[in-house]
């Protein structure tokens, strides 16, 4: 066959690969292998929308995925609960708020001015002289605010005490019980949660303490300080009436419904006709539903700290609740969008593109250049490296899967998990192809092996040498000139 006869073939072979790759084809069962019709192209277009609708509903579930993992976490870890809760105890703007409720209710209950006036009556109704009863007039209201500063002072230090962090802690370890409570509506419980969006929690347990600091100071009207049964309202907004409205559907379906959202996801990927561009796609969408959940809650803090302040809460403190309340969550969401990003780029490397397969190829040939460095100096893999080559999809995929795993049964996840496992799985990856050796790729000799001898016998070729398959293409002229050659 002339080279004229070989580039004609080459053209008709292209011609009906591309005819091939344009339009799917199918053998109709009966007729000669070479007789094709063309599928129809309304089958295609289903599974295009198919995968379209599953992608979609998977990315409108991961938002509420997260929101209803965090209220589950909240609701069933009292561990995770007081680490959400507890911190708010030892800042500043939460303990000023603290302690002036603190002290306007004891003041409400104990009207310290009417006291004080009685004590200085009973003072004068004993017939003291006149200059004494004067002098009496002159103490009345610096005793007053005397006992007001006092009452103050006893309330600012203990909340910004060690002990009030400890009583914090305690009283939210003790009533995880009535925070499910009030999740339900019992009215019983220590925090409250109302209708409205308020989040309430009662503060006799912190009057007690101060009662008893003033008992212990000598102050006698401490024990007509009565037991104060009354909440204060230190959160409002529409977040905590989502989070009312949704418990019982995070306790029921909190554990489970992240994998709904991620079978959704997984079936829009195998449905679609090109499931590389899908999986692409599909990890994008989902790092910019995970930016946009992110975004959100910096929106939701605006509005919480407009609501509730300064009628209810300080701004400061109003920011720094709300930064608490959703750390968790925009943690996680911060993962999960790196997680999104990841899965992106790996996808996109991995794919039919042009420069994607450009870059493959470029990786190809530094492992290619690694593994015969290796063998130079003897550090050739061998047979072990024909195994692994064997099973290099198989392998590839079981790391694929064991990283996935470990990122999505890890909770919470974090950006810190997230990435530590991808790279180690890339790492796994690097190393797999290091040591793999492709069939078709040849060992190199070691370098430090012996020369060929050289007894000054001269090889000579000889017509129909496994050499002739190699020079078919050639001219007659050359093959002339190399026997020629030889011979000599």
């Amino acid at each position: 066959m002339t080279n004229a006869d070989l580039e004609a073939r080459i053209a008709e072979l292209e011609a009906e690969n591309a005819r091939l790759r344009t339009a799917e084809t199918t053998e109709v069962p009966g007729t000669p292998a070479a007789v094709v019709v063309e599928k129809p192209r309304g089958r295609g277009r289903g599974r295009t929308v198919a995968a379209v609708l599953l992608v979609v509903i998977g990315l409108l579930l991961a938002p509420v995925a997260v929101v209803a993992g965090w209220a589950r976490i909240e609701l069933v870890d009292t561990d995770r609960f007081v680490q959400t809760f507890a911190p708010l105890a030892e800042d500043p703007e939460v303990q000023e708020f603290v302690a002036d409720q603190v002290t306007a209710a004891i003041e409400r209950e104990v009207d310290i001015p009417q006291l004080t006036a009685d004590l200085f009556d009973g003072i004068r109704a004993l017939d003291l002289p006149p200059r004494a009863e004067a002098a009496l007039g002159l103490l009345e209201a610096p005793a007053t605010q005397g006992l007001q500063s006092l009452v103050a002072d006893v309330v600012n230090r203990l909340v910004a005490s060690d002990a009030f962090a400890d009583i914090w802690r305690t009283a939210l370890q003790t009533s995880h019980t009535q925070f499910v409570a009030a999740m339900q509506g019992d009215p019983d419980a220590m925090l409250e949660i109302g209708g409205d969006g308020t989040l309430s929690v009662q503060i006799g347990p912190i009057i007690e303490a101060v009662k008893q600091r003033l008992a212990d100071r000598g102050v006698g009207f401490a024990d007509a300080i009565p037991v104060v049964e009354q909440s204060i309202v230190i959160a409002q907004g529409d977040a905590l009436a989502l989070v009312t409205t949704m418990y019982a559907v995070a306790v029921g379906i909190g554990t489970w419904l992240p994998w709904v959202a991620l079978a959704f996801l997984v079936a829009g990927v195998l449905v679609a006709k090109r499931r590389s561009k899908a999986f692409v796609w599909t990890a994008g969408g989902f790092a910019f539903v995970m930016a946009l959940l992110a975004a959100g809650f910096e929106i939701g803090r605006v509005i919480f700290v407009a609501t509730i302040s300064p009628s209810l809460i300080p701004s400061d403190a109003a920011s720094v609740i709300y930064a608490q309340l959703t750390e968790a969550m925009r943690s996680t969401t911060v993962a999960l969008l790196v997680l999104g990003l990841f899965a992106a780029l790996i996808a996109w490397v991995a794919g039919p593109w042009a420069p994607a397969q450009a870059l493959r190829g470029f990786a190809g040939s530094g492992f290619a250049a690694l593994r015969r460095a290796g063998d130079r100096h003897g550090l050739s893999t061998g047979a072990f490296g024909h195994a692994l080559d064997r099973s290099h999809g198989l392998i590839a995929g079981a790391i694929a899967v064991i990283a996935a795993g470990v990122i999505l049964l890890n909770r919470p996840v974090t950006t810190g998990s997230v990435v530590t496992t991808v790279l180690l799985a890339l790492l796994a990856l690097l190393i797999l192809e290091i040591l793999r050796r492709p069939v078709d790729e040849p060992e190199v000799a070691d370098a430090a092996g012996p020369p060929p001898e050289a007894d000054g016998t001269v090889e000579t070729v000889e017509p129909g040498d496994g050499d002739a398959d190699a020079a078919s293409g050639a001219d007659e002229e050359s093959d002339e000139a190399l026997m020629t050659e030889g011979r000599s």
